[in-house]
């Protein structure tokens, strides 16, 4: 890997320079890939054992419970202990989970009732959510050791790009393997690509944060987290935003109902369907990582966040396959650019000490959406119906971009 400063690697994508971050980077690719493969394997089981679109609502529920139980103090961990063996130990539990997830629906096909075998994935589901808040606020506060803070932007956008790539690769496999080999071989797929990272965090020789600055683990150094983000407005607007967009956009869970019941496709198309976004994210990621320095920041965030929720309500009119796809990838191109500037300026604003901290608030807030999202969008859907729930979403989200650009003029002023 070239580290010539005049190479066009270096100049383009400079983080990847630094050996450390490429291997993590790399390794990651691959699992993204697989954990988003599980992703739509669950929702595709739990929607073909039950029919039911409150089971697909309680998918989020059992991600969301694990993240506001241990999030806050995954992050004090990852603040006080060795980063990079946290996530040793909690990619080895999630590989551990997608194992069994396999074993279950191989011995559970025919000698489980189907609501038996349900809350059985449920349950390992939740175990996988919990190593995630630990494994999330040590794999976010461990990047700035990896890459100094001119390339920190850089590798931001790196990452968001990879995940999206993940995101494509990984549904669009998923459908194939369901197809053939059933959901039982994208669980033991997931299983295996977990092996990626774990042999690229034995690989590192990261230099960790100074033991001196490591905090005790202790309730006080759990609400430091807590008092530092409500301190930090620019901070704090960006997680509200966040929280709310992705709470009021968020309809993954009813992507197999839509195929089913709106569009008429079978699971090869759903799994389109779910890496649609990620082309989106993927190509606009691209884009930012080759740009370079974005200008008026605060309002490219809040337009695309605006394009985000607009996209979603048209989406969820759509009786069309071919507009559900370009409105789910103008979904995924206001995420990617909102993602990219939104961790950027969590992270910079940040002292490395309580950064661990910051992240696992954040991730309440990150991922505490989504699921809620989620769970939302399901029991609204058996309300009302899964389009309207998803149009009542998005044209949320729009009015909630408004009320951001009122409430915090920092955020919209940020250059």
């Amino acid at each position: 890997m070239p580290t010539d400063p005049s190479s066009f690697l270096f100049r383009r994508f400079p983080a990847l320079t630094h050996r450390d971050f490429r291997l993590l980077w790399l390794g990651q690719m691959v699992s993204i890939a697989g954990s988003q493969m599980q992703n739509v394997a669950i929702f595709y089981q739990i929607d073909a054992l039950t029919r039911s679109k409150t089971m697909l609502a309680l998918v989020g529920l059992v991600r969301f419970v694990p993240i506001v139980v241990f999030a806050l103090i995954g992050g004090v961990v990852a603040d006080a202990r060795n980063r990079r063996g946290i996530m040793f130990i909690t990619q080895s539990l999630m590989m551990a989970a997608a194992i069994g997830l396999g074993v279950v629906t191989l011995v559970g096909n025919g000698s489980l009732d189907p609501w038996t075998h349900s809350w059985i994935i449920l349950g390992l589901t939740g175990i996988t959510a919990a190593a995630a808040a630990f494994d999330n606020p040590a794999r976010q506060a461990l990047i700035p050791n990896l890459v100094p803070p001119e390339h920190l932007p850089n590798a931001v956008s790196l990452n968001t790009t990879m995940f999206q790539a993940g995101m494509i690769i990984g549904p669009a496999l998923a459908g194939v393997l369901i197809g053939q080999l059933g959901v039982e071989g994208v669980y033991w797929a997931n299983a295996a690509t977990f092996l990626a990272v774990i042999a690229a965090l034995l690989l590192m020789r990261v230099v960790e944060q100074h033991t001196a600055q490591r905090p005790q683990i202790s309730i006080a150094a759990m609400t430091e987290g807590l008092k530092f983000v409500r301190r930090a407005r620019m901070i704090y607007s960006t997680m509200l935003l966040d929280f709310f967009a992705t709470f009021f956009s968020s309809a993954t869970a009813l992507l197999p109902v839509f195929a089913r019941e709106v569009l008429h496709v079978g699971p090869e198309e759903l799994g389109i369907l779910y890496a649609a976004e990620a082309v989106g994210s993927l190509l606009a990621g691209v884009a930012i990582s080759s740009l370079g320095e974005i200008r008026r920041k605060g309002w490219v965030l809040l337009w695309s966040v605006a394009a985000y929720g607009a996209a979603t309500a048209i989406y969820g009119f759509s009786q069309d396959f071919w507009l559900s796809l370009l409105m789910l990838g103008l979904v995924g191109v206001g995420d990617s650019i909102s993602t990219v500037l939104r961790v950027s300026i969590r992270q910079l604003f940040t002292p490395d000490h309580i950064r661990g901290r910051m992240t696992s608030v954040n991730m309440i807030f990150f991922m505490g959406g989504p699921q809620l999202g989620n769970m939302e969008a399901g029991l609204l859907a058996a309300a009302v119906g899964a389009p309207m729930s998803v149009v009542i979403g998005g044209i949320a989200t729009v009015a909630l971009v408004a009320f951001t650009a009122w409430r915090f003029p920092e955020l919209r002023e940020y250059d």
